[in-house]
């Protein structure tokens, strides 16, 4: 028996989903997403959005964010369009938390984040530094975040390594330090309202990011794009204890399947019911305001 059979229904908040059909994995992701799959032994194959549901429900998810992408000026390729997100979102409103983009690169970018929340009703916003080529920290992006901070909606940043790009000649001129949380933590610090979730074990910065979690009120954290065993045993052990408030479920799907991740979870997170129910739908709940 686990957790999951004690469900009458999907609960489970996946806090971390890709689209798995071509506008994310074939035009957004490029060159750098087939990369990423040969390297590591993975078809870029595509599917529906009921399919997707379908196998989701069968693991007990009840919900999850869909992220949109826009890293068009770092890397050139066309973004998933926000107002998609919406539309699958409305498709599917009883599943879908929709998380739209913008290019901090873009002159727009700020009347897009007003956009997305004020018009096309998005939740929050997800920023992947590496593919967009950017700090956040850096002081050029302050009015992006004052302008999220003051919408009162959630962010969620990309930490550690990424597998974009993996194994190609300069990694597609992806940059690996924008991956740092640290880069996060002064965000954290000078926008007190802004609830920020660092996605990933932020690897080879995972005892920083523990840090950041743990010193700042308003910074969480997910386990997606690792299967748990890959996991830092310092951070499983958190997890458990006096981080148990602050951590999140995430698969980055489709690259992580909710079969194969919860094999894994079974297997090496020995833990209380009580915190895994927290790790699995109680602190998203919470993040999102759903409870």
């Amino acid at each position: 028996m686990t957790v999951r059979d004690s469900l009458d229904e999907p609960r489970i908040i996946d806090t971390h989903a890709h689209q798995p059909t071509a506008e994310f994995l074939r035009d957004a992701g490029g060159e750098m997403m087939r990369d990423a799959a040969n390297k590591f032994g993975t078809q870029m194959e595509t599917w529906d959005y009921e399919a997707m549901i379908e196998e989701y429900h069968e693991y007990g998810i009840g919900k999850a964010i869909m992220l949109g992408w826009d890293a068009e000026t770092n890397t050139g390729n066309p973004p998933v369009p926000n107002d998609y997100v919406a539309e699958i979102r409305d498709e599917y409103p009883d599943f879908f938390v929709g998380f739209g983009s913008v290019d901090p690169l873009k002159d727009d970018c700020v009347e897009e984040a007003i956009r997305c929340v004020e018009d096309l009703g998005l939740s929050g916003f997800k920023f992947q530094q590496i593919a967009q080529g950017f700090d956040p920290s850096d002081d050029a992006h302050t009015d992006l975040f004052d302008t999220i901070e003051d919408l009162g909606v959630p962010v969620i940043f990309h930490g550690g390594n990424s597998t974009l790009g993996a194994g190609s000649p300069g990694g597609r001129g992806l940059k690996i330090k924008y991956g740092n949380p640290m880069l996060i933590d002064d965000v954290a610090a000078e926008h007190p309202d802004l609830q920020i979730l660092i996605a990933h074990p932020a690897f080879p910065w995972e005892k920083e990011q523990l840090a950041i979690c743990q010193q700042k009120g308003n910074v969480y954290m997910d386990f997606s794009g690792w299967l748990p065993k890959y996991i830092d045993d310092q951070v499983l052990h958190y997890a458990k204890t006096i981080l148990q408030d602050k951590v999140m479920f995430g698969t980055d799907y489709p690259m992580i399947r909710p079969e194969t991740w919860f094999e894994s979870f079974d297997e090496s997170f020995d833990a209380p019911d009580e915190v895994k129910r927290k790790v699995l739908w109680e602190n998203a709940e919470e993040f999102l305001g759903l409870n």
